[in-house]
């Protein structure tokens, strides 16, 4: 396989500065390394340019509204050459508002695409149920079509994914607002709750059924590295106790793999402000790998 990586140092959809470190953090952690020593053929693409937040002003209702646009628009150019060119996207972020832009590139390629959204919260914030105006907190909504048209038409693609083809797995952390959008929503919600009573790999299972049917559908995985607990990744930009642990994790990137389903995916809120020597950064450089096909035995 031919592996594409492609940086978002993008922090301007959170209130926290930090996670425009995470590609530099992923990279440093080996990822070219770990991917090239499971037989793929691995090629950098560098960093989206964005713009830095101290050199800008970012207003509630939606905080840097337009320069995390440009920003994910710039993102869905740089994904979309990757795919033309025989590339798999892996994407390194940066805070979750840049999936806007990786999802327009995937879904224009393959408008059947299915989307596994891992994650301790739900995204699913609008300007209307949002109390920060933080945009890291609205992404899936907007890619499945809700909410404030400049996000939701990022690409020129709405929806970019079908909300029954979409599945959230891990969170545990909801706003109301979106809690009842989500319930109101065809978007298959995967709580901590079913991963205690069922085990991660029927949850993961579940979520494969809903977004690629089994691998008869393409995949993008969009992985947010707060789904996993804080106790083995510190380094995350909202932090929530009770998440997967470690082999849980890994499970989950090897069932994901072994769909054969996944065209795309991006890795993102990791924070090396808040980490602990590298041990965010680290774990995402092995979850890649796991995704990618790495194996135990």
């Amino acid at each position: 396989m031919r592996v594409g990586i492609l940086g978002v140092p993008l922090d301007l959809g959170a209130s926290l500065r930090g996670t425009d470190m995470g590609p530099s953090a992923i990279r440093y952690a080996g990822l070219a390394d770990a991917l090239g020593a499971i037989g793929h053929t691995v090629t950098e693409f560098g960093n989206v340019t964005v713009p830095v937040a101290g050199q800008i002003h970012g207003a509630a209702p939606l905080r840097y509204l337009d320069e995390i646009v440009s920003v994910c628009e710039r993102v869905a150019d740089a994904v979309g050459g990757l795919m033309d060119a025989g590339q798999v996207p892996l994407v390194l972020g940066g805070d979750h508002s840049l999936a806007l832009g990786t999802l327009a590139a995937v879904g224009r390629r393959h408008p059947d695409v299915g989307l596994i959204w891992m994650d301790a919260h739900g995204d699913f914030n609008t300007p209307e149920t949002s109390a920060s105006g933080n945009i890291h907190g609205m992404p899936l909504a907007a890619i499945v079509g809700r909410g404030d048209p400049a996000l939701v038409n990022v690409g020129g693609l709405h929806p970019k994914v079908q909300e029954s083809q979409t599945a959230l797995v891990g969170a545990r952390d909801l706003d109301p607002g979106e809690r009842l959008a989500l319930r109101e929503s065809a978007v298959t919600v995967l709580t901590m709750k079913e991963i205690d009573e069922l085990g991660i790999a029927d949850v993961i299972r579940q979520a494969l059924q809903v977004a690629s049917g089994n691998g008869s559908r393409p995949l993008h995985l969009s992985l947010d590295m707060d789904v996993v607990d804080p106790i083995r990744a510190p380094g995350v930009g909202t932090s929530v106790d009770g998440g997967l642990n470690f082999r849980e994790a890994h499970l989950a990137m090897e069932l994901i793999s072994q769909s054969g389903a996944l065209v795309s995916m991006e890795i993102v809120e990791c924070n090396p402000i808040r980490d602990q020597e590298n041990r965010t950064g680290r774990l995402a450089a092995g979850l890649a790998a796991s995704a990618f096909g790495k194996r135990i035995f």
